[in-house]
């Protein structure tokens, strides 16, 4: 194969963009829980880890920055055909949970489930979905096996999510100019939204109010969703498990709290404090990995808001 000095590069910027840093914050979830209660045709949303997952943070200002959808495992697709046409992207065995997903590098392929055991997960459950419509919007994700990563679509969603007035007009979101129906590029969050747009389940759609028929919906442009969209959508149940559950162990009070214990962030250190004779809270210790220091953290915000508070006396 000939040499490309393009097609190098950008093989090495993608490696970069999708390498996972270390799991900060799975202990969110209890993923063993996840994995035994999810049901086929459940959205699932993973807080990411790499390059691609903090550009998509900030593009949608939220946490949430992959979609995938859970079909179960092979056993659980009804149409013989359609677990064939798994058989085509999937090697592993059987019994394996699967997901279907749109990956940048990859396009929209079967990932087993536990794939993410170190990853923050959100169940978002369609609410009401009949089996026979959870089959139909299963079957419509697994026609759109093997199709590439729309990575332009990104671009243009960061662009249309710019205020228009500030960008030159050859800048603008290019979402409305081309095909909508073209089914060859993905991006996670649009190819569900697409498939359960075929059996017309509502995720966010527009509702107008009409004075003969009353209330009527209308479908939101596809390629506008974002994984946080199902997170927000009233249609779909919200569905938590976490490492400690309240219910699991009793009372709140009883949970394995560290006494005097305060963290400021999951990678800040933790501070050790404890009430003083007069009531008032004073720093005793603080711990990090490897070392110790004689003063707290301070917390940037604070920092300037004091810094503000100090000038405006001034």
């Amino acid at each position: 194969m000939k040499f490309s000095l393009g097609n190098w590069l950008v093989e090495k910027v993608g490696k970069w963009l999708t390498k996972n840093k270390p799991p900060q914050r799975a202990y969110l979830c209890d993923f063993d829980r996840i994995r035994y209660e999810v049901r086929p045709c459940d959205v699932l949303l993973i807080e990411g880890r790499n390059h691609v997952s903090n550009i998509i943070k900030k593009i949608t200002q939220s946490p949430w920055s992959h979609s995938m959808m859970y079909i179960g495992r092979l056993h659980d697709v009804d149409d013989p055909k359609l677990r064939q046409q798994i058989r085509r992207f999937y090697h592993g065995p059987p019994d394996q949970q699967l997901l279907i997903e749109s990956v940048l590098g990859k396009g929209t392929i079967i990932t087993p489930i536990e794939h993410y055991r170190h990853d923050h997960i959100r169940i978002c459950r369609p609410q009401g979905l009949s089996r026979a419509d959870a089959q139909k919007v299963i079957a419509f994700a697994i026609g759109r096996l093997g199709a590439k990563y729309n990575v332009r679509h990104i671009l243009d969603l960061m662009r249309f999510m710019f205020p228009w007035s500030i960008l030159p007009r050859h800048w603008r979101s290019s979402l409305f100019e081309h095909n909508a129906l073209q089914p060859t590029h993905d991006i996670c969050s649009s190819m569900l939204a697409d498939a359960f747009a075929s059996v017309k389940f509502p995720i966010l759609p527009i509702i107008k109010h009409d004075g003969d028929s009353g209330i009527e919906l209308i479908q939101r442009y596809t390629q506008l969703y974002t994984p946080s969209d199902f997170d927000y959508s009233p249609y779909f149940n919200i569905i938590k498990y976490p490492y400690f559950s309240i219910a699991d162990h009793g009372p709140y009070k009883d949970l394995p709290w560290r006494e005097g214990a305060v963290a400021y962030h999951d990678k800040e250190k933790v501070v050790m404090m404890k009430e003083s004779d007069t009531q008032s809270i004073r720093v005793e210790h603080e711990e990090e990995v490897g070392a110790e220091t004689d003063e707290p953290p301070i917390d940037d915000e604070a920092q300037k808001a004091g810094e503000k508070m100090n000038m405006d006396d001034n």
